[in-house]
């Protein structure tokens, strides 16, 4: 069902590890990593929206749920797909420096969640180098899930997108919400 190509993808990712790299990779991975972050954000919001700061904050709140709750309890499900760390054959060569995570990966929740974010706050203000910055931050989060062996190239962009097409199909239900107001 998924492409050959993937699996060849992540074995090179994967392998091209540096022993220096896995500590930072863990902590990018890691969710509570990120909360000074979601914390700058949610101040920027109140600056940029004052009185209206809680309707853009349900909003990014609501993507962030959206895109885990289809990435983990729709997609994961239903593709079944084992993780890398799951497979057999990888097992003599994967790259595991944070251990294995739940049996299913596709499609990752990591990467969906964090462009969910991204692309969510890059709607609400419309700020070029904040929206970039988050891209790349997602990204990056995306990357550090395939160098841990948790997923499969294609499990982390096809978060991006459950993420990025979920965050705008809110943020129209946030400007029909918000102009009734």
């Amino acid at each position: 069902m998924f492409p050959s190509w993937d699996a060849d993808l992540f074995k090179f990712l994967n392998e091209a590890h540096q022993p220096w790299l896995d500590g930072p990779m863990e902590i990018i991975s890691g969710k509570l990593t990120w909360i000074p972050l979601y914390t700058l954000l949610i101040y920027y919001l109140y600056k940029e929206f004052r009185q209206a700061a809680w309707k853009a904050i349900v909003y990014l709140l609501s993507t962030i749920l959206l895109a885990d709750q289809f990435s983990s309890s729709l997609l994961k499900p239903l593709f079944k797909r084992l993780r890398p760390c799951h497979v057999e054959e990888f097992q003599s060569w994967i790259h595991l420096p944070d251990g294995c995570g739940g049996m299913y990966g596709f499609c990752s929740s990591h990467a969906a969640n964090a462009f969910a974010v991204a692309i969510g706050f890059y709607l609400l203000t419309k700020n070029k180098v904040a929206g970039a910055a988050l891209v790349l931050w997602a990204t990056l989060i995306s990357y550090s899930r395939i160098y841990l062996g948790a997923h499969y190239p294609l499990d982390v962009i096809a978060g991006a997108f459950v993420g990025g097409i979920g965050a705008w199909l809110l943020f129209q239900v946030f400007l029909r919400f918000t102009k009734k107001s």
